[in-house]
C-alpha cells in the first residue's frame, strides 16, 4: 500500500497516510516538521522499509491532512496519531518524530507509553517559547499575499549556507514542499508549538528513548536536546554536526543512529 490513504479522527479532520513495507514487520511511525508533508522522509523510507512497516503521515493542516480552523493543540496532534493507530488496528509502534513530530513523540511518551516500543526524538524542544514570537509569525503567515516569505526563513533555519548558496535539488525540494503548505494550517501548528511546554513532565517518559540533536540546530538548540536527554530516564544522547534536518544533511549518519537504536 504505497499510495495516500486516509482516516478520520474524533473531530472529523482528515488525516493523509501512507503505508511503506511489508505488513508482517514491526511498525514505525515518522512524524514530520512543521512546514512539510510526509515526502521529508523519502530517502529514508527505502532503507527503513527493509525492516519495518514505515507508517507516515501529514499533519492536519498540512499536505493531504485536511485544514481544520483555528489554533491546533498539542494534544490534538497527539489524539491523531492514536486514533490513526487505533484505525489502522495498530496496538504498538516504534516512533520517530523530528522537529514538531518530535514534540508529538513526547506528548505520546507522557500520555500514551503503552502504544509506543522505542522513542526516537530528532532535532526537537520540550518548550519553545516565549509565546509572543509565535503570535507575531502567526499574524505574520496570515497577511502575507503568499508562502514566499515564510518559506525562505525556514529554509534559512533548516539548511547551512553552502546548501542553500548552491541551491542543491533537495533544498528545492523543500523549497516546494513550503510552498504549497495552506497557511491557515501552519498558523494552526505554529499554535500548538506555542502553547506546548513538556520541560518538566517528560521525566515521565518510560520507554527506551534516543535524542539526536544538530550541533548547529538555530531552531532547536542542541542545548534543548541535551535537557531532553538528561530529564528522561536513561536517554540516549547522539549529536550530529547537522542544522535542523539531520536526516536530510548527514542521511548515513542519522540512518546508523536510528537503526542501531531501534534493532
Amino acid at each position: 500500500m504505497n499510495e495516500l490513504n486516509f482516516v478520520s479522527a474524533g473531530d472529523g479532520a482528515r488525516i493523509a497516510y501512507r503505508f511503506d513495507g511489508d505488513a508482517g514487520k514491526p511498525v514505525l511511525v515518522l512524524s514530520n516538521s512543521i512546514g512539510t508533508t510526509l515526502r521529508m522522509w523519502d530517502a529514508q523510507v527505502e532503507s527503513l522499509s527493509q525492516h519495518f512497516r514505515v507508517l507516515r503521515y501529514d499533519f492536519r493542516g498540512h499536505g493531504g491532512s485536511s485544514v481544520a480552523a483555528g489554533a491546533y493543540s498539542l494534544d490534538r496532534l497527539g489524539r491523531d496519531v492514536i486514533e490513526l493507530l487505533d484505525a489502522l488496528g495498530i496496538e504498538r509502534a516504534h516512533f520517530l518524530g523530528l522537529s514538531l513530530g518530535g514534540f508529538v513523540g513526547q506528548w505520546l511518551g507522557i500520555h500514551a507509553p503503552e502504544r509506543i516500543d522505542r522513542l526516537i526524538l530528532s532535532n526537537t524542544s520540550s518548550y519553545l517559547g516565549p509565546a509572543k514570537q509565535f503570535d507575531e509569525r502567526i499574524a505574520a503567515v496570515q497577511q502575507a499575499p503568499d508562502m514566499a516569505e515564510t518559506a525562505e526563513m525556514f529554509l534559512g533555519n533548516w539548511f547551512p549556507a553552502h546548501m542553500l548558496a548552491a541551491k542543491e535539488s533537495v533544498v528545492e525540494d523543500f523549497r516546494h514542499m513550503l510552498l504549497a503548505i495552506d497557511r491557515q494550517g501552519l498558523a494552526g501548528l505554529f499554535a500548538a508549538v506555542r502553547d506546548a511546554d513538556l520541560r518538566r513532565t517528560i521525566a515521565l517518559i518510560s520507554r527506551p528513548t534516543l535524542v539526536i540533536a544538530g550541533q548547529y540546530d538555530t531552531v532547536t538548540a542542541a542545548s534543548h536536546s541535551e535537557l531532553i536527554a538528561a530529564t528522561i530516564p536513561d536517554a540516549k544522547l547522539v549529536v550530529l554536526p547537522a542544522v535542523h534536518l539531520s536526516n536530510v544533511e548527514y542521511p548515513a549518519e542519522f540512518m546508523e543512529a536510528v537503526l542501531g537504536f531501534l534493532r
